[in-house]
């Protein structure tokens, strides 16, 4: 039976800030579901929320994979309970692998149990299975020996992510505006190692977007709009579409309330255009 991701009711504040106030969201297991809305509409914070960042406060709601409290969990027991999310901005780590950072990530997602000290996955094992996936996604095995993401381009974050992807097999994958900063090439290929690791091991996967482009590849199923800190839209494709013609302004004529509230976001940027959330 597939796992179900149920965010209910679900409030989020910065520094005492109210960003999200009342998200509801169901996502199963082989489910794809983009999630758009405007800058600062509060998709960054759900997503941060979500995997536990200690900079974001629930004060409301519930988040449950298959059942489990997420929210009463640590950020790695999260990843442990299946739940993974690819960052806008992918953090450089110099002097790690990308297999040695893959080694212990996969050895304590895939052992819940395990203790600091306690033997990783075999290398081995390890490096048969790494080799295997990075073929699948056109990788050069050389890739793996380089520093995580130092002095990589947008793409290469980008790729390094979804071998992650491949290598934890979630059951949940949060992809956080992943073609932001990729060039349309990029976008695709970087897609299209999504749509095969999905596939693969049937992951649930919620993309979080401005644009239609990575959603010609990347095919959802379902489509949210979020605005003013909560889900106004559902439906399917044709909310991309209708985004892509016009924009939000009838989104703000349709829920008002909603637009007083998107506005009052806004005027949280900071003086360099960079949203808080």
């Amino acid at each position: 039976m597939s796992k179900v991701l149920q965010i209910s009711n679900l409030h989020v504040a910065i520094d005492g800030k109210e960003i999200l106030k009342g998200v509801d969201l169901t996502i199963r297991q082989g489910e794809v579901h983009a999630l758009m809305g405007p800058n600062g509409s509060g998709k960054s914070t759900l997503s941060y929320a979500l995997m536990g960042h200690p900079n974001y406060e629930v004060t409301e709601g519930t988040a449950t994979l298959d059942g489990q409290d997420i929210l009463e969990m640590e950020a790695d027991e999260r990843a442990k309970a299946g739940l993974f999310l690819a960052f806008q901005y992918p953090t450089s780590i110099p002097g790690v692998t990308v297999a040695n950072f893959l080694r212990h990530a996969v050895s304590n997602v895939r052992n819940p149990d395990r203790k600091e000290g306690e033997d990783l996955i075999s290398m081995r094992e390890f490096r048969k299975e790494l080799r295997e996936q990075m073929d699948e996604l056109g990788m050069d095995p050389e890739f793996a020996r380089r520093y995580l993401n130092e002095g990589f381009s947008g793409g290469e974050k980008k790729r390094a992510e979804v071998l992650q992807l491949a290598m934890l097999r979630p059951a949940f994958a949060i992809l956080d505006e992943t073609d932001s900063g990729l060039d349309i090439d990029a976008v695709r290929v970087v897609s299209e190692g999504v749509n095969k690791v999905a596939a693969k091991v049937s992951t649930g996967i919620l993309v979080i977007t401005h644009y239609q482009r990575i959603l010609n590849y990347i095919k959802p199923g379902f489509v949210h709009i979020l605005f003013g800190g909560r889900i106004v839209e559902n439906g399917g494709s044709e909310l991309v579409d209708l985004l892509e013609r016009e924009g939000y302004d009838w989104v703000r004529a349709k829920y008002p309330e909603a637009a007083k509230d998107e506005d009052e976001m806004e005027q949280h940027a900071s003086p360099s255009g960079q949203l808080t959330f």
